[in-house]
């Protein structure tokens, strides 16, 4: 199976980036009621796929001006070797310019009415929230880290956002005691609050495409995270 080399069609905002090309795409809601906090939604390693448009479609309906970032520049697939491939391909660097533009682009939309922005990550994505949170200081509010870890190497001094994690009991791929251990060194690193919850789930246990969802711990991280990221960025 080859993964998808034609543009996305999920992509429907453009913004600038420091990457090569200067541009990054990415797919953007906005609320009914016309403005909200703003949001960054960082994907897993299967792309900007349907489940992370759904995720933004579901932010936008909670009150919130939410983005995610097209990291892959509009490829996708659903085989797991693929991913790991695309994941493994992903210059870490680009993939920070991307999302710091991403930053600025919501921030200076006139329908953002928060001075921050939240930042919400999946797998991957999850990695990358605290990477980003840690680029950007003070212009993340919110960072909430789904069953994902960056690098060890990956210094916190620069977070200024209160972190709010979640991780599966029976993740296989992200241990707990990694996890607790990169809470700490954001604590003592950056001095921020920290909060993780546990749940008697696997990996990707929010990804309802995925036969590793869990609706009961899904829906009750849904309910934290979209509280918590209220109201850092009210």
């Amino acid at each position: 199976m080859s993964h998808e080399q034609n543009e996305n069609a999920l992509q429907n905002v453009t913004f600038d980036s420091a990457t090569e090309s200067g541009h990054a795409h990415g797919y953007l809601r906005v609320p009914e009621s016309g403005s909200g906090p703003g949001v960054i939604v960082i994907q897993e390693w299967w792309g900007l796929t349907d489940h992370i448009a759904a995720i933004v479609d579901r932010f936008a309906r909670e009150g919130f001006v939410a983005l995610a970032p097209d990291l892959y520049g509009g490829r996708t697939t659903h085989d797991s070797a693929e991913a790991a491939q695309l994941m493994t391909d992903l210059p870490a660097e680009q993939a920070a310019q991307d999302l710091a533009g991403a930053v600025t682009y919501l921030l200076d939309r006139p329908e953002v009415t928060s001075s921050t922005v939240g930042a919400v990550g999946f797998c991957m994505g999850g990695g990358f929230v605290l990477r980003l949170a840690a680029q950007q200081g003070e212009r993340v509010g919110a960072a909430v880290p789904w069953y994902g870890l960056p690098g060890e190497d990956t210094d916190f001094s620069g977070l200024r956002a209160a972190v709010l994690g979640h991780y599966g009991e029976e993740d296989t791929s992200v241990p707990l005691d990694a996890v607790r251990a990169t809470a700490e060194r954001i604590r003592e690193q950056a001095g921020v609050d920290v909060t993780l919850h546990e749940y008697p789930a696997p990996h990707a246990f929010y990804n309802d495409e995925r036969p590793n969802y869990r609706r009961e711990s899904a829906e009750l991280a849904w309910e934290r995270t979209t509280s918590f990221v209220r109201e850092r960025l009210a």
